[in-house]
C-alpha cells in the first residue's frame, strides 16, 4: 500500500474541493464568500497547504524558515483582507479533518498514526505563526484606524475641512457636536488601561465608536449632539466613573453646526478652567451653571473691588474658610457648620463676625449675593 503522502499528492484535487465546501458549509465567514472566491483563491490556498503537508510529511518536518515567512505573509494579507483569525484557525482544522476522513478507509493504522502525529507538528508549528501574522497586521489596522481618528478629531475642533478625514476614517458626521472636556480626579491604574476603560464606557454609552482624544487624566470627547445630549451626561459620567474608579469631572458645550465646534471647544475650555480655579466638586458643568463665575473673570475694576471685600479677613483663616464653606454650600448652615465640625451657634457667631468686618450684611439677600461674587472673585484672582 503506497504512503499517506503519496495518495493525499494524488487526490489533491478531490481533497482541496472537499475541504473548500466543507468551510464553506461550517465557517460562517467562509460561507459568505462569493462563490467565485471559493473556486479561485481559497481553492489554491487550499491546495498550497495540502502540498505542503504532505511535502513535511514526506521529509519528516515541520515547515522550514522559509516556508514559515510565506505562510505568515499570506495570513497578514488575508488579515489586511479581513479574515478573522477564528475563521483561519478553523480553515485549518477542517482541511485536516477532510484529509483525514477521506483518507482514512485505505490507510494502515500505522500510516494514520503517522499522519495525524506529523499533523500535529504541523500545526503547533504553524498557528501559531498564523496567530502571530494576524495579530500584527490587525495592530497595524487598529493603528492606522487610530491616526485617522485622531486626524479627524483634530480637524473638528480647530475648523479644518472634516470630510476627507470622516471618510478615510468610516465615520458619518453628526450635524454637530456636543464638546465635553473630561477631567479624572488622580489615582487609578496604567495609563492604557484608563484610557481603554474610558473609551469602552463612552461607546457603551453611546452604542457606537465615539470621537476622542484621550489620555490618563481625561481628554476631550465629541458627541453627536441631538437635544437630548445634555441630559444624558450625568449617566455617562457616573459610568466613566465607575469604570475608572476615579471621579469625573466634565466640562460641556454644544455646536450649533460643524464649523462652531471650534466655538464649542473654546466655550467648553473656559468652563473647564473655571471649575478648575474655583476648586468645584466633580460633576457636569455647563456654562449656565458658571454664568456668574464668567462674567466675574472678564477684567476690570468691579473685579478687584469685589475681592477687596475680603481682605480684612486675610489675617483670620477661619474666617475666611468659613465664608467659602458658607457661599459653597448655598448658604445652608446645617451643611456648613457639618463640613467644618463645629455647631450652628458657632457658625452663627463666625457669620456675624464676618459680616462686623467686612461690612456686609449677610441678614440681606443683597449682602448675601455680594459675598458670594467677593469668595468668587478672590478665587478667581489666586
Amino acid at each position: 500500500m503506497s504512503r499517506i503522502e503519496d495518495r493525499m499528492t494524488a487526490r489533491l484535487p478531490e481533497i482541496t474541493r472537499a475541504a473548500v465546501d466543507r468551510c464553506a458549509a461550517e465557517i460562517p465567514f467562509y460561507r459568505a464568500l462569493p462563490r467565485e472566491l471559493l473556486d479561485g483563491e481559497v481553492h489554491r490556498a487550499f491546495t498550497e497547504t495540502t502540498r505542503l503537508i504532505a511535502r513535511t510529511l514526506r521529509e519528516e518536518r515541520t515547515p522550514n524558515a522559509t516556508e514559515l515567512t510565506e505562510i505568515i505573509d499570506w495570513s497578514a494579507r488575508r488579515a489586511a483582507d479581513g479574515l478573522p483569525l477564528d475563521a483561519a484557525i478553523a480553515a485549518y482544522l477542517v482541511a485536516m479533518m477532510t484529509e483525514f476522513e477521506l483518507l482514512s478507509d485505505e490507510t494502515a493504522p500505522s500510516e494514520l498514526r503517522r499522519y495525524a502525529v506529523h499533523t500535529l507538528r504541523y500545526l503547533s508549528s504553524v498557528l501559531p505563526a498564523v496567530a502571530l501574522a494576524h495579530l500584527h497586521e490587525q495592530q497595524q489596522i487598529e493603528g492606522q484606524r487610530r491616526d485617522l481618528r485622531r486626524d479627524l478629531v483634530s480637524a473638528l475642533l480647530s475648523g479644518e475641512p472634516a470630510a476627507e478625514p470622516a471618510e478615510q476614517s468610516g465615520v458619518a458626521l453628526a450635524s454637530a457636536y456636543l464638546v465635553v472636556l473630561l477631567r479624572l480626579a488622580p489615582g487609578g491604574t496604567g495609563t492604557r488601561s484608563t484610557i481603554r476603560r474610558v473609551q469602552s464606557a463612552l461607546d457603551a454609552h453611546q452604542q457606537a465608536d465615539v470621537l476622542t482624544a484621550l489620555t490618563v487624566d481625561g481628554g476631550t470627547v465629541l458627541l453627536p449632539a441631538p437635544p437630548s445630549a445634555f441630559d444624558r451626561l450625568p449617566a455617562l459620567l457616573a459610568r466613566i466613573g465607575e469604570a475608572t474608579g476615579r471621579p469625573v469631572t466634565a466640562a460641556a458645550a454644544a455646536s450649533k453646526d460643524l464649523g462652531t465646534v471650534p466655538d464649542a471647544l473654546a466655550e467648553a475650555e473656559e468652563v473647564a478652567e473655571l471649575v478648575r480655579r474655583l476648586h468645584l466638586p466633580p460633576g457636569l458643568y455647563r456654562l449656565d451653571d458658571v454664568l456668574l463665575e464668567y462674567q466675574l473673570t472678564r477684567p476690570g475694576r468691579a473685579l478687584e473691588r469685589l475681592a477687596a471685600k475680603l481682605e480684612p479677613l486675610t489675617g483670620n483663616p477661619v474666617l475666611l474658610e468659613t465664608a467659602r464653606s458658607f457661599v459653597r454650600h448655598g448658604h445652608n448652615r446645617t451643611r456648613t457648620a457639618a463640613e467644618l465640625r463645629i455647631h450652628r451657634n458657632t457658625l452663627d457667631y463666625r457669620l456675624g463676625k464676618i459680616a462686623k468686618i467686612t461690612g456686609l450684611d449677610l441678614s440681606d439677600p443683597q449682602g448675601v449675593r455680594l459675598l458670594d461674587a467677593a469668595v468668587t472673585a478672590r478665587a478667581l484672582q489666586a
